[in-house]
């Protein structure tokens, strides 16, 4: 299966820039601009992409929080169709299924109860890494493997720390999951599997300053987007890779925008086309 190749839209991605106070930065704008240059598959995977959003909007939603991030696919409307008027296909299919078990178990009308044996917020991620698992962009794939390990591992130190069960906060299964729970070493045993490990903890342990310890974590989340596409120019893989370090920036503009120039800078000055041409 050959992909798309998208060479005047990656040559066009270093024109963005952040004025000094930030307001040259719309996240939405920056995305909504891709998305039309996308194929109808490749639009599928961005959406897919952005659905961890969406599943942290719909567990806001539920919990009557006044919250909603604006980087989902879907509208505050639209998320309040999914839990009120059970317009589950506007999720993927694994994110939909958990949504209506737990939507279905809060409907005072049911016959019958239904058994929930964890909670909402972990059975969605749960849902959505699985979601991303069945993807069949390779990218995909890899960043839904690492993001829950990089969290899982993040939640597992801290809660140890804490003096809470591991098993309370990790998601999913697998080997990685598994030893995060019964290991006692200060790596759970993972230095092996996980080469950035060290440097998780050295955010979540060492770092007492919380804007910094979130930051080292972000540049852990750049430096693995950035490599897993090594091989990628041009294609929907080097174009997710992007927008989840769009992402980031997006979130530092908010936390902190002289972070997020930084941030954007640096990743208009990794977008040099000739370069990239002269790589292939």
């Amino acid at each position: 299966m050959f992909s798309t190749e998208y060479y005047y839209l990656v040559a066009g991605l270093r024109e963005w820039t952040l004025d000094s106070d930030t307001k040259g930065f719309d996240v939405r704008e920056i995305i909504d601009e891709i998305v039309d240059e996308l194929s109808t598959s490749d639009r599928e995977a961005v959406r897919l992409l952005y659905a961890y959003y969406d599943c942290e909007n719909i567990i806001a939603r539920r919990a009557q929080r006044e919250r909603h991030n604006q980087l989902g696919n879907l509208s505050a409307e639209e998320i309040g169709a999914v839990l009120e008027e059970r317009n589950y296909s506007l999720l993927p299919a694994n994110v939909a299924k958990v949504v209506k078990r737990y939507v279905e178990a809060d409907d005072e009308e049911r016959d019958e109860e239904v058994a929930l044996d964890e909670s909402f917020e972990r059975a969605i991620f749960e849902a959505y890494y699985r979601d991303l698992a069945a993807s069949k962009f390779s990218f995909l794939k890899a960043w839904g493997s690492f993001d829950r390990n990089l969290r899982n591992v993040a939640a597992a130190i801290a809660a140890r720390e804490a003096g809470r069960v591991v098993a309370d906060v990790v998601v999913g299964d697998g080997e990685i999951v598994e030893q995060l729970k019964r290991s006692s070493a200060a790596d759970f045993g993972l230095r092996g599997e996980l080469p950035y490990i060290d440097s998780v903890i050295a955010a979540v342990s060492d770092e007492k300053n919380i804007v910094e310890k979130e930051r080292k974590i972000d540049a852990i989340r750049w430096a693995e987007a950035e490599s897993i596409t090594v091989f990628d120019f041009f294609n929907i893989n080097f174009i997710l890779s992007y927008l989840v370090k769009v992402n980031i920036v997006a979130r530092w503009t908010l936390l902190s925008p002289e972070v997020g120039r930084e941030m954007l800078n640096r990743l208009i000055k990794e977008l040099d086309a000739k370069e990239l041409v002269n790589k292939q």
